[in-house]
C-alpha cells in the first residue's frame, strides 16, 4: 500500500508541476490579471457573448471551437471563461471548456485547468489539472479540483506552495511546499485544511502529518504557530520560542511567546495590541521564576566561574507598552509604561526590540521611559505637555576601571535615583497668521520640573563647587521657565544675494532647592537671567550647469550681537550636555540641545557647501564652517574623568572664541552607493567626533553595511575616560545561486575587543530565508560575561514571520 501511495504520489507531482504549473506560467495569466473585471459593453443580464474561430448552436447549448491560435472567449454574468473549446447552456448557465482554461469569476478570482465544467455564477464546479494564484504570489494545484460551495473548495492530490513556480525559463520547483491527498479550501474557515500532509523543501520531503491547516492565503491575518526562533546561548543552553497568534478581531489581536530553556526556567512572552477607533494600546511583557545566572567571582579569588546559577529564585519579569488616543481636533494623547525587575533581564533571555522609541519622548540606549502626555497643533500653534520617569540599565562609569564589577564580581549599575523625576515639562511655541513688520514672529515658551533624590556632580553641577564628599546629600531640585521671542525677514537682491536680518529675545527664571551649604546662599533659591541678540544671515547661492554635472555653491555668514551670558553655577545642567554641531546647529542662535546653557556675546559663524551632481541619484556635497566669539565661556567646560587634579576640557566645542570645525559631507557615485561623513575638529587640527558610513548593493540581493563613530573629546588618557571608537559591519553575499553567507560585526577599537559578531550561512529565494549561524556577544554591559552560541532564523512567506508585531490591524 506505501509503494503504490509512494508511486502515486511521484506521479501525480510530476503531472501537477507539468499540467497544471504551466497554466499558471504561460502569459495569458498576466492579460488574464488585466481583465478580472470585465469591460461595460452594455451586455444585458441573462445575455451571452462569444467570440470564437466557430460556433454553433443546438437548441439551448453553444459550443465554440479555437482555430488553435487565440482561445474561444464567453462573458454572461459578469464571468468569464476561456478556452481551446467551449460549451455552454443558455437555460442553466452550465459551461464546459476544455484545452488552457481559464476562468475569471465576478469578483476577480482567476482558476485554470486542462477542463472546466461550472455552473452559471462559478460557484460549483468540477476541473481537472486545477490551478490558482493568490494576490500574495501563493499557488494552489490540483489534479482534480472540485468547488462544493461559493466557500468551499475540495482538492484532491495537491499542491500548496507560497513560492513563485515560474521563472524566464517556466516552470520550476518551488523550494518550499505542502503536498497532501485531499485538500479543502474553506474560504468561511479562512482555512486550509490538509490531509496526509507532507511538507517538502527543494523537492525533499522533511515532514510528515496526518492532519495539517493554516490561514486562507487571502486573510491577512488569522491565529496561528508563527515560525519558531531557535537559538544556543551558553547561560540559557538550547533556546526555543514558539510564538502563537490568536486574532480576536480584525482590530485586536495576542501573541503568546513561550521561550523554553535547557538550562534555565522558561520565560513567557506576552504580547497584546487593539487599535480603537481614534486610539490604539500596545503591551507586552514577559515572567520567569529563575535564580541569576552568568559568570562571577563566587569564591572571591578573582576567577569567574562561568554560566553559573545562584541565589534564590525570584519572580522577574518585564513591560512594555504604549497607547495614543487622537481623536479629532488638534489634540493628541498619550502614555508610554517601560519597567523590568532586573537590569539584566533583556540580555540574560535576549529579548529583542526592547528600546523603541514610542510616545512624545524616548530614551536612548540601555534606558526605559514611562510617561503621559498631550499634545495640541494647529498651523499657527503647538504646546505639548509630559510627565516622566526612568529607569536606567546602564553601567556604573565609576566603576569603569575593574570591568564595571565590585568586589563580588557583581556588574554595578546607575542607580535610578540618579535620575530625575520629570513631571511636567511643558513646551509651546505660537506664530501669527500674517507679517509682522514685514517678516514672521515666533513666540516660544518652555517650563519644566526635576526631582532628584541622589546629589550628582558633573556634569549636572558646576565642576568648581561640587564637593569631593557628596554622602548624606539630597538631590537637587530645580524649575525652570522660560519665555523666548524670535524675529525674522527675508530680503532677496536683485542679484540674488539672500538677506535676513533677526531679533532674538529670551528671560530665562529658576527656582532650586535642596542646594548644598557649599553651593553659598539658602539651600532655597530664585535666579533670572536674560539675552538680547540681533543679527542678520547672509547667503549667496550660485549653480553653473555643464553639459556633465550641475556644480551648487552655497556660502553663509552670520553675523550677531548679544549681551554677556549670565550662566549662574548654581544651575544644574539637566538638558544641554549633549551637544551636535553639524551644518544646521551651527548657525542657530540657541546651539545647546536644551536651556540650561547659553551663550552670549558677539559671533561671527562662517560656512559653506559645495554640492555636484551628475545625474538623478549621484551626487557629492561638502559643507566647512566654523563660529567665531569675542569671548571665551568657561562655564561650558566640566571635570575631566579620570583627572585626579580636577582638570576641566570641553565637550561642547564652543567654550574657546573659535568653536570646533564642522566638516559634513556626502557621496554617491551611483543609486547603489551611498556614503556620508560629520566631523567636529578643534582648532589644532584634532578630530573630537566623527561619523561614517558607507552602504552598497551589488547584483539583485549582494549588500553590505560599515559605519565608524569616534569620540575624541576627553582629552586625557585613563580607565575612566569616556572615549570610544567603535566600526560596525553588516552584509551579504550570495554565493552560488540562492546560497550566501552573512555576516555581522562591531569591533571597539578602544579596547581591541570584538564586541558582537556573527557568521552564518544563508539560503534565500525571497519565499524561503534560513540561516545557521556562530555569534558570539562580549558586550562590556552583559552581566554574563561573554556569550558564544548558534542560531537558526527561519522566515516563510505566508506562514507567519518569526518575532512580534505580525501581521496589520485595521
Amino acid at each position: 500500500m506505501q509503494g503504490d501511495r509512494d508511486q502515486r504520489s511521484k506521479a501525480f507531482r510530476a503531472r501537477l508541476l507539468a499540467g497544471a504549473a504551466l497554466f499558471v506560467c504561460v502569459p495569458f495569466a498576466g492579460v488574464a490579471a488585466a481583465q478580472t473585471t470585465p469591460a461595460s459593453d452594455g451586455l444585458p443580464q441573462g445575455a451571452v457573448y462569444v467570440d470564437a474561430a466557430s460556433t454553433s448552436r443546438t437548441g439551448d447549448l453553444i459550443t465554440a471551437e479555437s482555430n488553435g491560435g487565440d482561445r474561444v472567449y464567453l462573458r454572461a454574468d459578469g464571468n468569464v471563461l476561456r478556452g481551446d473549446n467551449l460549451a455552454y447552456d443558455l437555460s442553466s448557465g452550465a459551461a464546459s471548456a476544455s484545452g488552457r482554461v481559464e476562468a475569471v469569476s465576478a469578483d476577480g478570482t482567476i482558476v485554470y485547468a486542462s477542463h472546466l465544467e461550472t455552473d452559471r455564477d462559478l460557484k460549483a464546479a468540477i476541473a481537472v489539472d486545477f490551478a490558482t494564484r493568490f494576490e500574495n504570489g501563493a499557488s494552489l494545484m490540483a489534479a482534480t479540483a472540485v468547488r462544493r460551495s461559493e466557500n468551499v473548495n475540495e482538492l484532491n492530490y495537491a499542491i500548496f506552495t507560497p513560492c513563485p513556480i515560474c521563472d524566464a525559463n517556466g516552470p520550476k520547483r518551488p523550494s518550499i511546499s505542502i503536498q497532501a491527498e485531499k485538500v479543502v479550501q474553506d474560504e468561511a474557515l479562512r482555512a486550509v485544511i490538509y490531509r496526509n500532509a507532507i511538507f517538502r523543501v527543494g523537492g525533499v520531503p522533511v515532514f510528515y502529518t496526518p492532519f495539517f491547516a493554516h490561514p486562507d492565503p487571502t486573510v491577512k491575518r488569522a491565529s496561528g504557530l508563527l515560525v519558531p526562533i531557535i537559538n544556543y546561548d551558553e547561560g540559557r543552553g538550547v533556546s526555543i520560542e514558539a510564538p502563537y497568534l490568536h486574532v480576536v478581531s480584525p482590530s485586536e489581536d495576542w501573541l503568546i511567546s513561550p521561550q523554553i530553556n535547557t538550562r534555565v526556567a522558561p520565560l513567557l512572552n506576552l504580547q497584546w495590541r487593539r487599535r480603537f477607533v481614534n486610539a490604539s494600546i500596545f503591551a507586552r511583557g514577559g515572567y520567569t521564576y529563575e535564580r541569576n545566572f552568568g559568570d562571577f567571582d563566587l569564591n572571591g579569588d578573582g576567577a569567574y566561574e562561568s554560566n553559573v546559577r545562584f541565589g534564590d529564585k525570584e519572580h522577574r519579569s518585564y513591560l512594555l507598552s504604549h497607547g495614543e488616543y487622537d481623536p479629532d481636533g488638534p489634540w493628541r494623547f498619550g502614555f508610554t509604561a517601560e519597567r523590568t525587575s532586573d537590569k539584566t533581564l533583556f540580555d540574560r533571555y535576549d529579548v529583542r526590540n526592547t528600546y523603541q522609541d514610542n510616545g512624545l519622548y524616548y530614551g536612548d540606549r540601555r534606558r526605559l521611559i514611562s510617561q503621559i502626555y498631550a499634545e495640541r497643533q494647529t498651523e499657527q500653534s503647538y504646546v505639548s505637555v509630559a510627565a516622566f520617569s526612568i529607569q536606567s540599565l546602564r553601567l556604573d562609569p565609576a566603576f569603569e576601571a575593574n570591568d564595571f564589577r565590585d568586589a563580588s564580581g557583581f556588574k554595578v549599575f546607575e542607580e535610578d535615583d540618579d535620575l530625575p523625576l520629570v513631571a511636567p515639562l511643558i513646551d509651546a511655541r505660537w506664530e501669527p497668521a500674517g507679517y509682522v513688520f514685514g517678516g514672521r514672529l515666533r513666540l516660544k515658551g518652555s517650563a519644566v520640573s526635576l526631582y532628584r533624590d541622589n546629589f550628582v556632580g558633573t556634569p549636572i553641577l558646576n565642576p568648581d563647587i561640587v564637593p569631593a564628599v557628596t554622602t548624606g546629600l539630597s538631590g537637587v531640585d530645580s524649575r525652570r521657565v522660560t519665555a523666548q521671542a524670535e524675529w525674522r525677514r527675508t530680503f532677496i537682491t536683485g542679484l540674488g544675494l539672500r538677506v535676513e536680518p533677526f531679533v532674538d529675545a529670551r528671560i530665562d527664571l529658576y527656582s532650586l532647592s535642596d542646594l548644598p551649604p557649599m553651593m553659598g546662599g539658602d539651600s532655597d533659591e530664585s535666579l533670572s537671567r536674560t539675552r538680547f541678540s540681533a543679527g542678520v544671515d547672509v547667503s549667496y547661492p550660485l549653480i553653473k550647469r555643464t553639459q556633465r554635472a550641475d556644480i551648487i555653491l552655497e556660502p553663509v555668514v552670520q553675523v550677531s550681537v548679544s549681551n554677556k551670558a549670565d550662566i549662574d553655577p548654581r544651575i544644574p545642567n539637566e538638558d544641554s550636555q549633549v551637544i551636535e554641531l553639524d551644518e544646521s546647529s551651527l548657525f542657530r542662535m540657541d546651539r545647546f540641545s536644551g536651556y540650561d546653557l547659553v551663550e552670549g556675546g558677539s559671533r561671527v559663524t562662517a560656512g559653506g557647501r559645495a554640492t555636484v551632481r551628475w545625474s538623478e541619484g549621484r551626487s557629492a556635497s561638502l559643507f566647512i564652517g566654523r563660529s567665531y566669539r569675542a569671548d571665551d565661556e568657561d562655564a561650558f567646560r566640566t571635570t575631566v574623568p579620570d583627572s585626579t587634579t580636577g582638570a576641566l576640557y570641553d565637550p561642547t566645542g564652543l567654550a574657546s572664541s573659535a568653536s570646533d570645525w564642522v566638516v559634513q559631507g556626502s557621496f554617491s557615485p551611483s543609486d547603489r552607493i551611498r556614503s556620508w561623513g560629520h566631523a567636529t575638529i578643534d582648532g589644532s587640527g584634532d578630530i573630537r567626533r566623527a561619523e561614517a558610513a558607507v552602504d552598497g548593493r551589488w547584483g539583485r540581493r549582494n549588500l553590505a553595511s560599515v559605519s565608524y563613530i569616534v569620540d575624541r573629546s576627553n582629552p586625557l588618557s585613563g580607565d575612566q575616560n569616556r572615549n570610544y571608537e567603535f566600526v560596525q559591519l553588516s552584509g551579504q553575499q550570495f554565493v552560488y545561486g540562492d546560497w550566501g553567507v552573512a555576516v555581522t560585526g562591531i569591533a571597539d577599537l578602544e579596547r581591541n575587543v570584538i564586541t558582537r559578531q556573527e557568521v552564518g550561512v544563508l539560503f534565500d529565494d525571497d519565499c524561503f530565508r534560513v540561516e545557521f549561524g556562530y555569534r558570539r556577544d562580549n558586550t562590556r554591559v552583559r552581566a554574563s560575561g561573554p556569550s558564544d552560541g548558534v542560531y537558526i532564523r527561519l522566515n516563510l512567506a505566508t506562514f507567519g514571520g518569526s518575532g512580534y508585531g505580525q501581521g496589520e490591524m485595521r
